[in-house]
């Protein structure tokens, strides 16, 4: 589309989440280096939590990356499933044979003796569940007993959620306290601030082969970061449309009239002070 117009290899704002494009802003720095730490510890449940378009699922795929050669994972992308058919999925994923168990009994028997021979092979075990926000709440307490598949000595499985802050309320049930009390660790993702957000798109840029100087005017990115409330994917739409509306008009610098009608043409982005009565 506007590639060849801005000297680019490729699109630098696509939604498709690649890892290749992760941003170690602080806030999701901090995330990856609590949930390696956490893990490394034995740690049993860890949470992530974050508004939508904040990045989990990015996050969520650059930890099975990093595990990939430490851990054998298990990744669950859509939890909302019935206990048995979570059980069912987690075993599949680590290579049990399912076909085989008759019932869900025998579905955790050899899902236990499958963990520990993972273990006398001294691989650790994780379970990433991401979107967790939609689990039902009697899958939320079969995976609590997941955990309970353990021996004197060593935790057999480890479970990283990811999930909507609707995952923090539905988790504040009475009837979900003794889960609640084994999360161990927990951190909520924050939204870009204006300096990182300048980065993130610089950083996007480079990745999709871009070598020159700032496309972004600081008018249009102080407006973007407004708009957008420093949240990644927002910032990925308006971004990509103001690059659009450049490229219509043959400008090779984005300004604020860009992004203007960027937001214009983004009901999820929110116009800010003056711009909002205008509009």
């Amino acid at each position: 589309m506007y590639e060849s117009h801005f000297g680019l290899q490729e699109a630098p704002f696509a939604l498709t989440p690649n890892t290749r494009y992760f941003l170690r802003a602080p806030s999701h720095s901090d995330a990856l280096e609590l949930l390696l730490v956490a893990l490394g510890e034995r740690e049993g449940f860890i949470k992530i939590t974050g508004e939508v378009g904040t990045g989990k699922t990015l996050l969520c795929r650059l930890l099975l990356n990093e595990l990939e050669q430490k851990a054998r994972t298990a990744y669950i992308p859509n939890p909302h499933l019935s206990p048995d058919t979570l059980y069912e999925a987690v075993a599949e994923e680590l290579g049990v044979d399912v076909s085989l168990c008759a019932n869900t009994h025998q579905i955790l028997k050899a899902l236990n003796e499958r963990l520990i021979e993972l273990a006398m092979d001294q691989r650790q075990v994780v379970l990433v569940i991401d979107e967790a926000q939609a689990m039902p709440e009697q899958t939320i307490e079969a995976l609590r007993l997941l955990t309970n598949l353990e021996t004197e000595s060593v935790r057999l499985l480890q479970i990283v959620l990811f999930g909507q802050p609707e995952l923090d309320l539905l988790l504040q049930k009475d009837s979900l306290r003794q889960l609640r009390q084994r999360i161990t660790f927990h951190y909520r993702l924050a939204p870009l601030d204006k300096a990182s957000v300048a980065q993130y798109l610089r950083h996007r840029l480079a990745q999709a082969g871009y070598n020159g100087g700032d496309l972004f005017s600081p008018g249009a990115l102080r407006l973007i970061t407004r708009s957008s409330g420093g949240i990644p994917r927002l910032v990925n739409i308006l971004a990509h449309k103001a690059m659009l509306a450049a490229w219509g008009t043959g400008e090779r610098l984005i300004t604020r009239h860009h992004v203007i009608q960027a937001i214009r043409d983004t009901e999820s982005a929110r116009p800010p002070g003056l711009l909002a009565r205008w509009l």
